[in-house]
């Protein structure tokens, strides 16, 4: 059985940083896509960051330059690290995994989502 827990959520202040981790059980994510999604109240989820095959990484234009997504092998765990966030970054961010071909960004070809964590920006 595969399980992502994500952790690291919480009230932030702008231009705090923050670091969220996913904790993957029963899939290697050095084997995987492994991408970060957020959803914000009454919007579609969207692709945040992805990462793939030796470390190639993909973000989304909206957090390109702030945000780094990263794994650990060895503790077979994927991060989020978000600097100079902003209120338009609130949203519950989810962890999710995938094959190594095929679209780093469209949810639906994903197949192994966490619970997600919710992360606040506000004054």
């Amino acid at each position: 059985q595969v399980t992502l827990v994500e952790s690291g959520g919480r009230w932030v202040r702008p231009g705090d940083s923050l670091k969220l981790s996913c904790a993957a059980s029963g899939r290697t994510v050095s084997s995987s896509t492994m991408g970060w999604f957020r959803q914000a109240p009454g919007k579609e989820r969207e692709f945040v960051a992805a990462i793939r095959g030796f470390g190639i990484t993909y973000y989304a234009e909206s957090v390109k330059g702030r945000f780094t997504i990263s794994r650990d092998n060895a503790k077979n765990t994927v991060y989020l690290q978000m600097n100079s966030l902003k209120p338009e970054d609130t949203a519950v961010y989810y962890c999710a995994a995938r094959g190594l071909s095929g679209s780093y960004y469209s949810v639906t070809e994903y197949d192994c989502w966490g619970q997600g964590t919710q992360v606040t920006v506000s004054a």
